[in-house]
């Protein structure tokens, strides 16, 4: 996975009719926009590191922006 300061951060729900969570990624702390990432999560505003997993997808803006996601 790679990511950039101000991405979004989706992390799928597990089950059905389970709602996604995002957050807004603030910091890169691996090599290579690799994780772990500082992000702050849209709901709450609580800022965490987060390592993600197989439900994570980034949504990429600026100057990387795709159009979509790409799945980790």
């Amino acid at each position: 996975m790679h990511a950039s300061i101000g991405d979004r951060i989706i992390i799928h729900g597990h089950r059905s009719g389970e709602p996604d969570r995002d957050g807004e990624i603030l910091e890169v702390q691996g090599d290579d926009g690799g994780p772990p990432y500082l992000v702050r999560w849209g709901e709450s505003g609580h800022e965490a590191i987060f390592f993600p997993g197989s439900d994570a997808t980034v949504q990429h803006f600026g100057s990387e922006a795709s159009g979509g996601g790409s799945r980790c």
